[in-house]
């Protein structure tokens, strides 16, 4: 599904105060692992695996395609039903990245031409989750 303002794109997306992160990379990567990691922390549940973008404004919004909405899969256990929330604004994009920069540069990445934060961190370090909402509470610097 996609139009000119919405798109599907292969990602999890957790709620954290109220702002979405976005979580990429290659199957098996770590996504969903994170995502438990951070709903255990605090965070909401909006869709695993895959998530439906669209901009409203200067905003881009996130929302689990229905037939998927509340559920997600933790290997090992299978498929569970967790609670959940759509249209969310996205704050930040997170890419699940083996190789992490010491000392990166501020970098964006555009999705339906709107500007969003991305960082690149490892998914199954201990402090990940919090390196995640540390980078929420953090300004873009240009």
């Amino acid at each position: 599904m996609a139009t000119a303002d919405s798109t599907t794109i292969h990602a999890t997306c957790v709620a954290i105060g109220g702002r979405a992160v976005l979580i990429t990379g290659p199957s098996g990567s770590g996504k969903s692992d994170l995502a438990l990691r951070l709903i255990d922390r605090g965070a909401i549940l909006v869709s695993d695996d895959y998530t439906i973008l669209t901009r409203i404004g200067d905003a881009v919004h996130a929302t689990p395609p229905a037939t998927i909405a509340g559920r997600m899969e933790v290997r090992g256990i299978g498929v569970i039903a967790r609670p959940y929330i759509t249209d969310i604004p996205v704050a930040l994009i997170v890419r699940i990245d083996q190789e992490v920069p010491r000392m990166p540069d501020a970098r964006t990445h555009a999705i339906l031409d709107v500007a969003i934060r991305e960082v690149a961190l490892a998914p199954f370090p201990v402090a990940t989750p919090i390196k995640i909402e540390l980078a929420l509470k953090q300004p873009i610097l240009p």
